[in-house]
Order: structure tokens, then C-alpha cells, then sequence
């Protein structure tokens, strides 16, 4: 959505301390990381999932949840930063940036806020520059791209293909079919009924759809697809690969949206992308360089919080290189901050 990627002040009247924070607000956490200038982390904070879409008070209640253990912990007063931005799932329409901002701006936390996307965000965080385009497959999934020139689009609700939730229903469809024999039997059955700890299908089927069915945490079961992918099992590789094409088709979309093609960076991120079979990032790779044949594939090199903190580094005017980058590496918090 060209246009309304981003928001925000300016750098007119920034605060003095050299202090910056950037914010991931996802559909499952929320991460603050508090840096100075040199790209050290001083800082931390984690909270619940913040998409405004879902639940707008919890969700703001996580920003300041995640800001102020990040500012307890670099042992900050309130005084305001020099520069912060937030990268949020559901920042996608005017409105949203509008609401965003507005919370910033109250709170005031720094002199200059931006708002941008979640998936700009990770775009940032996956290579030195943050050009080309970023495909994230998490819980849900997103995709951006950014050209050399400036140009900048994310996905937004034009997205499709989804994240593990979408690869989980398409999971049980596929068990559900193969039980009624309309598909040939799947090897998915049995681990699925394992996951959720029911004898046989139609019992699953009652657990999920009953009227008195608890609320599961559907996601987790795109691994046992994967799973299953990778032993050759036809109607998961079936779905692997489906879904894998159909990011690369939108993956095609945000780079056309820019202007990009020919030899540019195509980046990976979310925990689907991260399971150990490349199946579903080869189709998605393979479906890409079909039209372009020249683009460079790199797992992302960082979490999507660190975009944040990349784009409000460069909002007070710090040249993000090679050094920059590398010392957010030393300095980063363990991995299981940003375990989901």
C-alpha cells in the first residue's frame, strides 16, 4: 500500500540522549528494544499480541507494557527518546497509522515516532540495506518490498496466502477428506490426532466444531504438516508446495508494486519459513525466479523488532552500516525473548 507505509513527526526537535526504541507489535507478542546510537541494545520488554483489529485496548496496553520494561531495564527515567518507531500488525489503513500515532504522541515517549507496517518492519531487519522484498510466514504472513529509489509497498489485506493458521485448517481439511475417502489416505492423520490427543476423526471433528469446543491453538499444527512434507507424504507435499507458489505469486506482486526485477534480494522470516525442511521456501523461491530468475534468497538475519529499531536509528540520522548492524547482533537480548 504505497503511500501509507509510513508516519510520523520529522526529526525537527529531537531529544538528546542518543537513545533509541523500536517496537514489534505482532499477532502472538510484542518486543521493545531500547539502543543508542552505536547500535548497542541497552534495553528489553516483551508483552501479548497488539493488532489493533483484534482487541485495540490490549493491544495498546502491550505497547506500554513492552516500552516500559524496555526502559526499566536500560534504567531510563521518562524523559522522551531521541527517535521510535513501531512496526505493527495491523497498521494498514490511514486510520490505523492515525490511531497509532495518536497513542504515541500521548504517550510521548520520543520526539520523533513513526509508524510503519509489520512487514516493512521485517523487510528492514533482513539485510544490511532492507531492500528487495521480504516474505514473513508466522502465525499469519505478510510481504513488502522496497526499492532502491524509495518506493515501498506492503500487502496488507490484498494477502492471500496466510501463515500457519490458514496451513493448519488446510491440515485438518486434508485429514477430514482422506477420512470420508474423497482423497486417498494421508499420513497427516495420525500425528494430527496425536496434536489433539482424540482416538479417530469424527471425535476430533466433534472437539473442534461441537458447541461446547474450547478454543486450540490452531497454528502449531502447520508443523505436523511440515513434518509430513518432508517424509513424502503426497497430499502434504501437495499443500507445501500449493502454498509455497502462491507466496511467490504476491511475492511477484510486491516487487512489480516498486518496480523491482531482475537481480534483487528476496528474504525469509516467521516460524513457518524457520522449520527445518526448505519445502514451502523453495516453491516460494521456484515460483519467484520463474519470472526472475536472478533474485538472491537470504534467511532474514535478524528478528522484525530489530527493523523497527534499524528505521528509528536512521530517523536521527545514524548511517546503519556494516559495524551498526553487527553490534545489534552482539548485543541481542537471548533467543528466548522472541520464542512464540
Amino acid at each position: 500500500m504505497s503511500g501509507q507505509g509510513m508516519s510520523g513527526q520529522g526529526i525537527s526537535g529531537l531529544g538528546m540522549n542518543g537513545l533509541v526504541l523500536g517496537i514489534d507489535a505482532g499477532n502472538t507478542k510484542t518486543i521493545a528494544l531500547i539502543a543508542d546510537t552505536s547500535g548497542t541494545v541497552r534495553g528489553w520488554g516483551r508483552a501479548g499480541r497488539s493488532n489493533i483489529y483484534v482487541q485495540p485496548a490490549r493491544a495498546l496496553a502491550a505497547l506500554e507494557t513492552a516500552a516500559s520494561q524496555a526502559r526499566e531495564r536500560a534504567g531510563l527515567d521518562d524523559s522522551p527518546l531521541s527517535a521510535l518507531t513501531l512496526s505493527a500488525a495491523g497498521a494498514d489503513w490511514p486510520e490505523d497509522f492515525e490511531e497509532l500515532n495518536a497513542a504515541l504522541r500521548r504517550w510521548g515517549w520520543a520526539k520523533c515516532v513513526e509508524v510503519v507496517n509489520d512487514a516493512l518492519g521485517a523487510l528492514r531487519a533482513g539485510s544490511l540495506r532492507g531492500l528487495g522484498v521480504t516474505v514473513v510466514c508466522g502465525t499469519s504472513a505478510g510481504i513488502a518490498a522496497r526499492h532502491p529509489g524509495g518506493a515501498t509497498w506492503h500487502s496488507s489485506y490484498w494477502q492471500e496466502p496466510e501463515g500457519a493458521d490458514q496451513l493448519a485448517q488446510k491440515t485438518l481439511r486434508a485429514v477430514y477428506r482422506a477420512e470420508l475417502g474423497i482423497d486417498p489416505p494421508t499420513t497427516l492423520t495420525q500425528p494430527v490426532l496425536e496434536f489433539f490427543g482424540r482416538p479417530d476423526v469424527e471425535s476430533l471433528l466433534h472437539a473442534l466444531t461441537g458447541r461446547n469446543r474450547c478454543p486450540r491453538v490452531m497454528g502449531r499444527l502447520a508443523r505436523v504438516l511440515l513434518d509430513e512434507a518432508s517424509t513424502g507424504d503426497p497430499t502434504s507435499l501437495r499443500i507445501v508446495l500449493d502454498h509455497g507458489a502462491s507466496l511467490g505469486e504476491y511475492a511477484l506482486a510486491a516487487a512489480r508494486k516498486v518496480g523491482l526485477d531482475g537481480d534483487y534480494l528476496l528474504t525469509t522470516s516467521g516460524g513457518v519459513m524457520r522449520h527445518q525442511s526448505p519445502i514451502l521456501r523453495d516453491a516460494l523461491l521456484a515460483r519467484v525466479r520463474e519470472a526472475h530468475p536472478q533474485v538472491r534468497w537470504q534467511a532474514s538475519h535478524h528478528e522484525p523488532v530489530f527493523g523497527a529499531l534499524l528505521l528509528a536509528l536512521e530517523a536521527t540520522g545514524v548511517n546503519v552500516n556494516e559495524t551498526v548492524f553487527r553490534r545489534l547482533e552482539e548485543t541481542c537480548p537471548d533467543d528466548a525473548l522472541f520464542l512464540t
